[in-house]
């Protein structure tokens, strides 16, 4: 079978069909997009439906193929959905490399039989696609030319309606409802390609604070939340954690965008501290970006705003490539970063990735270690999903087993950073909740909690008004800055 109006039809026809089931959408029925939606989908289905023909010459495998992407799209943005409550995002294409690199992360989510069930199936397709090629000129030129002219016209509507006026602001859920999965896909990218780097920070201002920190220690806690609120359980709760809040400067909700997922947006809104809104299309991975607002980091704005003497390093017992890291973190004005290098791997019997307490030992030893002013900013690995079980354990006991741990290093670092008898801050805080099937679900609340803990030179707390602040990440970081610099005396920006 060559080119022809049947199976191009089919195509179109088909896509409209995958699209109209991508989540989210209204209730259960299939979702109806605009008409700008549908014509988009038209234009990206044909360009698919081309590109594939001038590779093989045959319509009826050309169709099969250009279904087959659109398929694998809606499969993927819908198992996302569910696990994480977001459809799929262009930003998420940029991480297939690091599903190579780091398949840990990603394939242990999925069961082996869905993995050797997809292998067999990509086999056997490449076998087919071999079988059914046609050295057939005329199709393939035909291909060739249907792909070139579909990419023109998508280009000439893009020009005429332009992104910006299609989708002024960055509504996921919305605009992959008006528009469908393909055309979002490709919207929000143009979008985000339309973005530029913000001025550089301004130095402001700020009244010395008393007794400024000269030793901040900053912990971003994988996966960490409140049990006893995640499970609506009492008996649950975190011994250290409610101790901290008991002792806090300030402590409360930590307003965080992801689900399950998205370390990185956490991240970023603390140590960068610019908010979503701000961000606009930046906003789904602002590490993508990161570099160009460099000068926004907190280790850049303490040396700005406090002085050239502070140093800071970045924690994390992980490859640093991971995101990015490895370029962002010494663009922020980080001088070191502590890698797996530093780690040793976990023993038997301590999971898949270094524990808490290896990282509670590491970071008092940098501390100690330090003769300046410091900012150590950790990120923790070991309560990372999925949860693994051990004798009989249910996903919850697996996952309440490790974020003891986390409570246990939170308590360990409390009394260990008191015993420096240096003026510090201690910043504790969660990344995202975890995506648990069955237990965890994230069409509710999405926040974890945080604490900041203040110690003179003595070792002794010093006690906040004991007032609750929920705070968005972007908002730590200028809570940060202000304990260890004073507040502004002119308003940001």
């Amino acid at each position: 079978m060559t080119f022809d109006g049947l199976t191009f039809g089919a195509t179109l026809l088909g896509a409209g069909l995958i699209d109209a089931l991508v989540r989210p959408r209204a209730g259960e029925r299939p979702a109806m997009r605009t008409g700008m939606g549908l014509w988009l989908l038209a234009c990206m289905s044909a360009a698919l439906y081309g590109a594939f023909l001038a590779v093989c010459g045959n319509g009826g495998v050309a169709m099969v193929l250009a279904l087959a992407v659109q398929a694998l799209l809606a499969v993927a943005s819908n198992a996302k959905h569910a696990m994480l409550g977001e459809p799929l995002l262009f930003s998420d294409l940029a991480l297939v490399g690091a599903v190579f690199r780091h398949p840990q992360f990603y394939l242990s989510a999925v069961r082996l039989s869905h993995r050797i069930a997809a292998g067999i199936v990509a086999a056997v397709l490449l076998a087919l696609v071999a079988w059914l090629s046609v050295a057939d000129i005329a199709s393939h030129m035909a291909g060739l030319a249907l792909a070139i002219g579909a990419l023109v016209t998508l280009a000439i509507t893009l020009r005429l309606a332009s992104p910006g006026r299609l989708v002024p602001d960055a509504r996921a859920h919305a605009d992959t409802r008006r528009f469908g999965l393909l055309a979002a896909l490709l919207l929000f990218w143009l979008r985000w390609r339309e973005s530029r780097d913000p001025p550089p920070c301004p130095a402001l201002p700020r009244a010395a604070p008393p007794a400024p920190p000269e030793l901040v220690v900053m912990i971003q806690c994988e996966s960490f939340a409140d049990p006893e609120e995640l499970f609506a359980n009492p008996a649950l709760a975190l011994r250290s954690l409610g101790n901290a809040r008991a002792k806090a400067w300030r402590w409360g909700n930590l307003h965080v965008s992801g689900f399950g997922a998205y370390t990185m947006r956490t991240e970023y809104g603390v140590l960068f501290g610019r908010g979503e809104e701000e961000l606009g299309f930046r906003r789904f991975d602002p590490f993508l970006t990161a570099v160009g607002e460099a000068s926004y980091a907190l280790p850049a704005r303490l040396q700005a705003e406090g002085g050239p003497g502070w140093r800071s390093l970045f924690v994390h017992p992980h490859d640093m490539r991971f995101y990015g890291r490895d370029r962002i973190m010494p663009a922020g004005g980080f001088a070191e970063l502590v890698g797996e290098d530093r780690f040793a791997p976990p023993g038997p019997g301590e999971g898949r990735y270094v524990t808490d307490a290896a990282m509670a030992d590491e970071i008092i030893a940098l501390a100690a270690a330090a003769s300046g002013p410091t900012l150590l900013y950790a990120v923790t690995i070991e309560n990372h999903g999925p949860w693994e079980t051990q004798g009989g354990e249910d996903l919850v006991e697996g996952y309440m087993r490790l974020v003891r741990r986390s409570d246990a290093m939170l308590g360990d670092l409390l009394d260990r950073i008191a015993g420096l008898s240096r003026p510090a801050l201690l910043v504790f805080f969660g990344d995202h909740r975890p995506s648990i099937p069955g237990a965890t679900a994230p069409g509710g609340d999405r926040h974890t909690p945080y604490v900041m803990v203040r110690m003179d030179a003595a070792g002794r707390i010093l006690p906040g008004d004991d007032a609750r602040a929920d705070l968005t990440p972007a908002q730590l970081h200028h809570a940060v800055l202000d304990a260890v610099l004073g507040t502004p005396l002119t308003p940001a920006g």
